[in-house]
């Protein structure tokens, strides 16, 4: 008879709470200066509590007033809905190459370092700003209409198009640019065979979610008299136009509605 054997069973796993800030009275200190900091804001902030309470039956009275939607404008409603669409198509595509060699000329492990800099310089820049506030500048430029809403489309795709792009460039492993730079290919063949390959699956996802984006942002810039949708909206509130707005507002939720289905296809279509 072999002598039984101890028992082995390993011990259960011990969950240990993970914390960001080990001393207690650190940790603690933080929490408290942030609730004074955010009790301090709201009293700096100058909150009218009087203007809140009457605003609020004017809000009740407005929402009154939107029910039932009118949709006898059926045709400026449509007008509005297609030039938003066609904004964010073509930003979406002016966008994706004008990104290539932005994001190309922003990755360090490619490009010499003048030309990275003045690059990683532009994709900054652009990404300081909202789309609000670029669409303003291009209205105050070319003036109302979709022009200066496809150009600040334009200039906040190819930002963030770009920015993805550069970083994946340079999150590849160093053998693979070097073992297609050993071959002596030159630089178009580096991009072809070795960036390429790595990138556009990557390119191509993150252009259709930019795509989904600009449909959205495309009813936004408009408020600032950029075209699309939006500006038709920003008339009608300025005209207490309110049944005509809710419908105006179905129309943009079923826009985005559209445009998060065609997205989500062509994302797993790609997969």
């Amino acid at each position: 008879m072999s002598p039984s054997l101890p028992d082995q069973t390993p011990a259960p796993p011990r969950w240990n709470r993970l914390r960001m800030i080990e001393n207690p009275a650190l940790r603690y200190g933080l929490l408290c200066l942030g609730v004074v900091y955010i009790i301090w804001s709201i009293g700096v902030l100058e909150i009218n509590w009087h203007r809140i309470s009457t605003g609020i039956p004017r809000a009740g009275n407005m929402f009154v007033r939107m029910v039932p939607p009118d949709f006898t404008r059926w045709s400026l409603l449509v007008k509005g809905v297609l030039e938003s669409v066609q904004m964010a198509l073509a930003a979406s595509f002016f966008g994706m190459l004008l990104a290539i060699p932005l994001g190309i000329c922003g990755a360090v492990n490619l490009v010499p370092k003048p030309v990275y800099f003045v690059a990683r310089t532009l994709i900054i820049l652009s990404r300081t700003f909202h789309e609000i506030i670029i669409a303003i500048f291009f209205v105050k430029i070319f003036g109302f209409g979709p022009l200066a809403g496809v150009l600040t489309l334009i200039v906040a795709s190819t930002s963030f198009i770009s920015k993805m792009i550069a970083e994946d460039i340079e999150n590849m492993t160093p053998g693979q640019l070097e073992a297609i730079r050993a071959t002596g290919a030159s630089f178009p063949q580096l991009l072809l065979y070795c960036i390429s390959p790595n990138v556009l699956p990557r390119f191509l996802g993150v252009s259709i979610y930019r795509l989904d984006a600009n449909v959205r942002h495309s009813t936004v810039v408009g408020i600032v008299g950029a075209g699309g949708i939006g500006q038709v909206l920003a008339a009608t509130f300025s005209r207490y136009d309110y049944d005509f707005s809710l419908a105006i507002l179905m129309a943009i939720v079923s826009l985005v509605f559209l445009g998060e289905f065609f997205s989500s296809w062509v994302r797993g279509y790609l997969r």
